[in-house]
């Protein structure tokens, strides 16, 4: 289970230090192996990649692969979902190495911030995350949540 929140900042290489409540679990999972994609939103404001440990990538993957590729919308979420994914393994220093391509989707530059989102977690440009941070929830999706006790 991915929780919390974790500030870091990327070596000049790219490379990420995965905070060790996070590795302990990857791991433990999978053996330190880490697929990343992109959120694939069309928010500017949301962009940010997703972290997960390859058995529920796999899951994940085999989801998006059978959904209807004769519909325009779904070949191109298809695409960026999947074709953005790169499969990494932690380091000896248990870290990860973050694609220029996956950074200049997510704008992260140097600060970054993990959110664990229990099943996979999020990395985020620490700016783009405090503008996260300053937004209220949607009212229409607060009531929808009905007897949701929190």
């Amino acid at each position: 289970m991915f929780r919390g929140t974790h500030c870091h900042t990327l070596d000049s290489k790219g490379r990420l230090s995965v905070p060790a409540r996070f590795r302990d679990q990857l791991n433990a999972l999978c053996d330190g192996q880490i697929v990343l994609t992109i959120n694939p939103t069309n928010e500017a404001a949301e962009r940010c990649l997703w972290a997960y440990p390859l058995p529920r990538w796999e899951e994940v993957e085999r989801q998006v692969a059978a959904l209807p590729s004769t519909q325009a919308s779904v070949r191109r979420f298809q695409r960026l979902f999947i074709g953005h994914s790169e499969e990494l393994r932690l380091d000896n220093q248990s870290r990860i190495l973050l694609s220029a391509n996956l950074r200049q989707y997510a704008q992260i530059e140097r600060d970054v911030v993990l959110v664990g989102q229990v099943s996979k977690f999020e990395i985020w440009d620490a700016e783009l995350w405090q503008q996260q941070q300053t937004l209220s929830p949607d009212e229409d999706l607060l009531a929808s949540l009905g007897d949701l006790q929190l």
